[in-house]
């Protein structure tokens, strides 16, 4: 059976590692970045700048960092050195000669299960449980899978180190918020949907129409401007 899972996860792994193009090689060396989308992150410190008195603020954003915390050592130093497994880019991994790599890059060592997809999944659920907005959701997931298939892309991760990392970072950022809002004393541990409110308005005056802009969206209109750089950086000088 296990045998059976490592070939299925390898045959996946090379039927989208296979799928390259000089555009998609910059994009997804680019999305896999961890600074890039820096601006994106402090929208969140704006949300509960919004949400929550400063208490609260310092309240959520410990339980916020402590679960990143937690999901990357959980992967990084405890699950990874238990299992061992190698990284399909790894050059002592049979299978590497089948990998393409961009620009060199290959990793660490093991991979088993994914830093990436673990942080990425632990931000997402912990954001999703704070703010309940469907937009917002389907938003930071749809950048949660897009960080995870990049590693994918760039063939230092199977499928299944993607999965289990999605798995541990979903169970660390559901219980931190869960900490979190049993911690939240002054307002009984209920949550405030203040950041509801329209931080500004814009006035559509052709279409005698005007949009309330709330935190929530200019995180989404952050993190897509964001997207639109890495687009744009990814079909400069494209051979």
């Amino acid at each position: 059976m296990i045998e059976y899972l490592n070939q299925l996860d390898a045959s996946i792994l090379l039927f989208f590692n296979g799928m390259h193009s000089p555009f998609f090689d910059k994009f997804m060396m680019l999305c896999t970045g961890r600074f890039i989308w820096i601006p994106m992150y402090v929208t969140i410190l704006l949300i509960l700048i919004k949400s929550f008195k400063p208490k609260q603020v310092l309240l959520y954003a410990i339980a916020l960092a402590i679960a990143i915390t937690l999901t990357d050592q959980t992967c990084s130093s405890i699950i990874r050195p238990i299992f061992e497994r190698l990284r399909p880019s790894n050059p002592e991994n049979p299978l590497s000669q089948y990998i393409h790599i961009v620009n060199g890059y290959r990793g660490g060592s093991y991979g088993f299960p994914s830093c990436h997809a673990a942080n990425s999944f632990a931000l997402a659920v912990f954001v999703v449980c704070l703010v309940r907005r469907r937009r917002l959701a389907f938003f930071i997931f749809g950048w949660a899978i897009l960080n995870s298939y990049s590693r994918i892309y760039l063939g230092v991760h199977y499928p299944g180190d993607l999965l289990t990392g999605a798995i541990v970072g979903s169970f660390f950022g559901y219980m931190c918020y869960r900490a979190a809002r049993r911690f939240n004393t002054e307002t009984d541990g209920t949550v405030s949907h203040t950041y509801r409110i329209p931080v500004f308005k814009l006035n559509l005056e052709p279409f005698q129409q005007t949009i309330g802009i709330t935190v929530g969206d200019i995180m989404i209109f952050t993190g897509t401007i964001t997207l639109f750089i890495i687009i744009a950086s990814s079909l400069i000088n494209i051979s």
